[in-house]
């Protein structure tokens, strides 16, 4: 489609001004982590690495990194297994009530994070406290997959749907077993899938705030709670800056990969 010089522009300005919006703030955490003023004064007076020492031998940041570490590759695995057998059950049968498995499965990403956060927390005290299972690192890692199945269930049905079929029926055709098949055909035009969702998956558990907060109890402390419960604290606010510039480079991270692993080489998305 053309466009006129006015219209690329005046686009262009819009563009510009949409994406200084949401990033701007985000300058300011890091320009924080590094302001010697306290009470964050602006233009900063003077910068200074006091801070991230702080931080960086903070204990209870130290614990609360590894707790969500954990959380998010507990989360991932469960994601990755289930969203895959899913993609795979939805996409390559049919069966009654296929498409109400699928809107079931995709539904949790849609629903409010309270409301995720609440039936889980009642779930838990329901089923699993009679059982002797407090709330803890599993009911957090149960938590967050519930909605990282989403992430990966969707990267590998978008695959699954440009794999042709006859490339399964080729590879039948040649004597090829049904696990060899999987194995030499399906599963390397699905690594990109794969790496995509649990790369996602992960960014997305680590910073979760509100599912955790209902499913953690009192003895787990993720980093995004660590943060929400030290920020109100005027001595913590330059060392939770610092904390949340790390957590900018940490999602900024997996979510670049996944973008480029996710790429079609024709030039389009999964």
């Amino acid at each position: 489609m053309h466009l006129s010089r006015t219209a690329r522009v005046v686009l262009g300005c819009i563009t510009a001004a949409g994406l200084t919006l949401v990033h701007l703030p985000l300058l300011l955490v890091v320009l924080n982590s590094v302001n010697a003023d306290r009470s964050f004064a602006w233009p900063p007076t003077a910068l200074t690495g006091a801070w991230w020492h702080r931080a960086l031998h903070s204990a209870g940041a130290r614990d609360a990194l590894w707790t969500s570490v954990r959380a998010g590759l507990g989360a991932t695995v469960i994601a990755l297994v289930l969203g895959s057998l899913a993609a795979f059950a939805v996409h390559r049968h049919r069966f009654f009530g296929r498409r109400t498995v699928s809107f079931l499965i995709v539904l949790p990403i849609a629903l409010p994070g309270i409301v995720t956060g609440i039936a889980l927390n009642a779930a838990f005290r329901t089923v699993l406290e009679p059982l002797g299972i407090g709330f803890g690192l599993f009911t957090v890692v149960v938590g967050h997959a519930t909605f990282c199945v989403v992430i990966v269930f969707n990267n590998v049905a978008a695959r699954l749907r440009r794999i042709a079929p006859s490339q399964a029926e080729a590879s039948a055709d040649l004597g090829a077993r049904p696990w060899q098949t999987l194995r030499y055909v399906t599963f390397p035009a699905l690594r990109p899938a794969f790496f995509a969702g649990a790369l996602l998956a992960f960014a997305l558990s680590f910073d979760e705030v509100v599912v955790t907060t209902f499913t953690a109890g009192a003895g787990t402390r993720t980093l995004p709670l660590w943060i929400y419960e030290n920020l109100a604290r005027p001595h913590q606010a330059p060392v939770v800056d610092v904390v949340a510039t790390l957590l900018i480079a940490l999602s900024v991270l997996p979510v670049y990969a996944a973008q480029r692993l996710s790429a079609d080489p024709a030039g389009g998305r999964l």
